[in-house]
């Protein structure tokens, strides 16, 4: 595991912009595989890198993945999507042949897809409130074997909360499952970069790097993988500063 201290928010965003970029970058043409988060985190980040991918030849070999996603009745395209699309597809000129969208229509043969594409490169992700990482929320993972799933959208009151106000606020938006990596899924990643930032983060840090291995809190399996980096800012990291 390797810990990138940062001062504040915007030096986290430029870092994990300069390592994201270094995964994108191939002397040989080869196809280079990423899977990233549309959660409000990477924002800047994304602004960063849009500066840098449009308009460049020599990313044409670049593929994303997003890693969940909430699907929304009458609606072609769901919130995980549209928000990657805002934030960075759009502005970056990603065109969608290189888009590779995990839904409700696919999630079931998704990590053979993955597979036969040469599997995931790079995964960006950040760090939910309650140690979730992608759709992975806790209290929705039986088992740190599991893939590319369907989960009830009711499983938990926190995960019907946050995926009513994913869609506006409005529950009848809304499918009875949305679909995300699983734990294993993830693990299968050749290298996973974690961004996290701010105070209300910094116990949650903790409990991931340093807590017991906990299906409630499905974050804390990341810290075994060989290839972990996590960028932090000193507000996020202000309780395991003398850990580290």
């Amino acid at each position: 595991m390797k810990i990138y201290l940062t001062k504040d928010y915007e030096e986290m965003s430029q870092v994990a912009a300069q390592m994201v970029l270094k995964y994108m970058y191939s002397n040989d043409n080869k196809r280079i595989n990423l899977s990233i988060t549309a959660g409000q985190t990477p924002k800047r980040t994304y602004e960063i890198l849009s500066e840098f991918v449009k308009n460049k030849p020599y990313f044409e070999n670049v593929h994303y993945y997003n890693f969940d996603e909430i699907p929304i009745k009458g609606e072609k395209v769901g919130v995980t999507i549209r928000n990657l699309t805002n934030m960075y597809f759009r502005e970056a000129q990603i065109p969608e042949e290189r888009i590779h969208v995990l839904d409700e229509n696919n999630y079931q043969g998704f990590d053979r897809k993955i597979e036969a594409d040469g599997g995931i490169d790079m995964v960006l992700m950040g760090l939910g409130w309650d140690g979730h990482f992608c759709g992975n929320l806790s209290g929705t993972v039986n088992s740190f074997d599991e893939e590319t799933r369907a989960v009830s959208t009711y499983i938990t009151d926190d995960m019907a909360k946050l995926l009513t106000k994913s869609v506006g606020g409005n529950p009848e938006k809304l499918f009875d499952y949305y679909v995300t990596y699983g734990p294993k899924t993830i693990m299968h990643c050749k290298n996973i970069i974690m961004i996290v930032n701010g105070k209300h983060k910094a116990q949650i840090l903790k409990q991931t790097l340093f807590g017991p291995l906990d299906l409630l809190c499905p974050s804390s399996l990341l810290r075994l993988h060989p290839n972990f980096t996590l960028i932090v800012d000193e507000e996020a990291a202000s309780e395991i500063k003398d850990l580290i």
